[in-house]
């Protein structure tokens, strides 16, 4: 369905935006579907984690006990449907439009602890979740159309054009020099490290995901792409990739504040994404400069929204931990000494300045 169509007016001809492409809505829905079920995975899983920790050694000093907690395992094949929603996304829809939705599993997960977990959601994680919500719904509206694919060799020839195959080697090039002299190094005092290694082989596992999964589709559709090696070349890649990214993504996890990690990985891993797929599938040039300035402009919004929650999160609990230590003081200068009765107590910060804004 073309993306634009040109009406006559007395001015000249301008250029009026028609309806979605009934793929993209089919990428649309699973993208949408994905964080949904992504964002309520986290929450299942943590009240399967905090259930399984009151009764045996939590996971977070080497227990394992959540393993045999049903509520925990709801939470996981929660996730795992999420994952096989958004792998399906990205075979109907092109990467620049279901990538950066997966900042709506945030909104979910906020919500939910807000409402479940009794986690409290500041004012200005609320505008978060709005900005998150106002770029998705730009990026939506100015999305590319999928491009018609009838066989896995004609994605086969995209990844092998000049332009996309200097990109992979550029990536795997500074990922295996992030790998092997880097991380050594500086894997456990800069951030960048191991989120850079995540994100460069993120971005190569969208790019074989959706191929694996337009060969999926075509074949479920009667177009049998089994056949053909370039379509186990792909789930090779996938499988490698995965597990790199996984890997080391596991690493920041463990060594870096989770706040700190998830945006700037959110960050990276999305525009990293965005640029393959521009590379490789060509998304851009199937749309003027108005509509790619407007993508733009949306996906710095999800960044924006994504931070500022991110952020909130660390605003909550420095706040609490600020009100513990505020109540503490004022217990001990309640204490006076002999001689001191006239002496009045003088807190060491104004208890209002612990209040959010």
């Amino acid at each position: 369905m073309a993306r634009m169509k040109l009406a006559e007016s007395s001015g000249g001809s301008s250029l009026i935006p028609m309806a979605i492409s009934s793929d993209n809505v089919n990428g649309l829905v699973l993208a949408l579907s994905s964080s949904l079920f992504i964002g309520a995975s986290f929450i299942i899983k943590k009240k399967g984690l905090k259930r399984a920790g009151a009764s045996g050694v939590r996971a977070g000093v080497g227990g394992y006990s959540y393993l045999y907690e049903p509520l925990w395992w709801a939470g996981m094949i929660t996730m795992i449907v999420g994952e096989v929603a958004n792998f399906a996304a990205y075979a109907f829809a092109p990467a620049i439009l279901v990538t950066p939705l997966g900042a709506l599993s945030i909104i979910v997960s906020a919500v939910l602890a807000h409402i479940i977990l009794r986690e409290k959601l500041h004012i200005f994680g609320i505008l978060g979740c709005v900005l998150c919500v106002v770029g998705s719904t730009t990026i939506v509206l100015h999305a590319p159309q999928e491009r018609d694919i009838e066989s896995v060799k004609e994605v086969w020839n995209l990844a092998t054009e000049p332009a996309f195959v200097f990109y992979a080697s550029l990536v795997i090039a500074v990922a295996l020099v992030l790998i092997f002299h880097f991380v050594p190094l500086y894997g456990h005092t800069h951030v960048l490290v191991y989120i850079g290694i995540c994100s460069l082989m993120g971005s190569l596992s969208v790019m074989s995901v959706k191929a694996l999964g337009i060969a999926l589709k075509l074949t479920f559709s009667g177009m049998n792409q089994l056949i053909y090696p370039q379509t186990w070349f792909f789930a090779m890649v996938v499988s490698t990739c995965i597990i790199t990214q996984m890997n080391y993504l596991n690493k920041a996890l463990d060594t870096f504040n989770t706040a700190v990690v998830s945006p700037i990985y959110y960050v990276m891993f999305t525009s990293l994404t965005i640029l393959a797929s521009i590379i490789m599938f060509k998304d851009w040039d199937r749309q003027n400069p108005s509509q790619i300035v407007t993508e733009m402009c949306g996906f710095v919004t999800i960044l924006s929204g994504t931070f500022l929650l991110h952020k909130t999160k660390d605003l909550s609990d420095n706040l609490s931990s600020g009100i513990v230590v505020f109540v503490g003081l004022q217990a001990l200068s309640s204490r006076k000494r002999p001689g001191d009765d006239d002496c009045e107590d003088i807190p060491l910060r104004r208890q209002d300045s612990f209040r959010a804004t």
